[in-house]
């Protein structure tokens, strides 16, 4: 139940942020909305206050905010030209609302980032040769070494610093060395061979240091949820250059049902891990919504490019077939990654 639980609250929360966007913007330019859903139709339950109509849908994978005159997800013809229609506004303006879903998930992702460290603090690795973490399948794990051990000596020479041993191993990639640390007042020695880390050329054992947490102000802690914010971008743009020159793994998608899992297990760890993922989740769902395929906001965005340098709007016909082309592919990788999906983990 934890679980289920986590991921409705996690998938709500971030529907909820990016169709707000979308909603906010839309009434400020005055344009008329008919429906803000949390998830997609059949509709479930809801209530409708002045034009629009408020409510939950059936299919918990999206959500969608339904503007007159705008010809999206349902297909909807109905253009009339009225003032308070999506296309009877300027460029600018439809263009703010589009990216207005984005903006806010991304927007989200850096106040949890920063609030996040305002509360808990910036962790920062001790100078100390101790160490707060070993991971698995590493040349560590294999000597048997252990969180809290001291090194002492690696490969004849003496640490006095983190930063030494760092150094040491770094330069011995590949190289079967000694090393020695002190455990509960005992010392203790093996033989270990640190592994060639390709991409730098650099030998790595699969140690940690011990992490401290320094208390910062707020102008520190908004200026770290930017650096982090801007760190996660650039790992999604690495992702998404790797998915395009072919070298994508399945690895590389995740389903509803991998964040199901992953929502409970982050919640299970505490309020502050399923914040934290709650904010990578959210800056992926707006750079992703960006990108200009055909159903998401960045392909709307390039329907309101071109008609900024044709001078006129591309035709209603040709907007349906691309929306519906869209709208196949997105299903059918929909499909991939839920098979994926159920071959790679259980929930329960």
């Amino acid at each position: 139940m934890t679980t289920f639980f986590s991921f409705l609250f996690v998938l709500g929360l971030l529907i909820f942020i990016h169709e707000l966007g979308h909603f906010l913007a839309a009434k400020w330019a005055g344009i008329r909305v008919e429906r803000f859903s949390l998830g997609f139709p059949p509709r479930m339950i809801g209530k409708k206050i002045g034009d629009t109509d408020y409510c939950i849908s059936w299919i918990p994978l999206g959500g969608y905010v339904k503007m007159a005159g705008m010809i999206d997800e349902s297909m909807d013809t109905q253009i009339e030209g009225k003032p308070d229609e999506f296309t009877s506004k300027p460029i600018w303006q439809r263009a703010i609302v589009i990216a207005a879903g984005p903006f806010m998930n991304v927007l989200l992702a850096f106040l949890f980032f920063a609030g996040l460290t305002y509360h808990y603090g910036i962790p920062e690795a001790s100078t100390e040769p101790v160490i707060g973490a070993v991971l698995e399948n590493f040349p560590a794990a294999e000597a048997k070494l252990q969180p809290g051990d001291r090194i002492l000596r690696f490969d004849g020479r003496e640490v006095r610093t983190w930063e030494e041993l760092t150094q040491l191993i770094h330069s011995r990639p590949g190289s079967m060395v000694s090393i020695e640390w002190e455990r509960a007042g005992m010392k203790m020695q093996a033989e270990v061979k640190p592994r060639l880390e390709p991409g730098e050329k650099i030998g790595l054992i699969g140690i940690r240091p011990n992490l401290t947490t320094r208390a910062v102000g707020l102008g520190e802690a908004l200026n770290a949820g930017a650096m982090l914010s801007w760190q996660l971008t650039a790992e999604v743009g690495k992702t998404l250059a790797r998915l395009l020159r072919g070298q994508g793994s399945k690895d590389d998608f995740a389903g509803p049902l991998q964040i199901m899992k992953l929502s409970g297990d982050f919640a299970r760890q505490g309020f502050a891990k399923l914040m934290e993922f709650i904010a990578i989740l959210s800056m992926q769902l707006g750079l992703l919504n960006i990108l200009p395929i055909p159903v998401l906001d960045g392909g709307h965005l390039v329907f309101l490019g071109l008609e900024a340098i044709m001078r006129r709007p591309v035709s209603v016909n040709v907007r349906l077939r691309v929306q519906q082309v869209g709208m196949a592919l997105l299903l059918a990788l929909m499909v991939f990654i839920l098979i994926n999906d159920f071959q790679k983990i259980k929930i329960w």
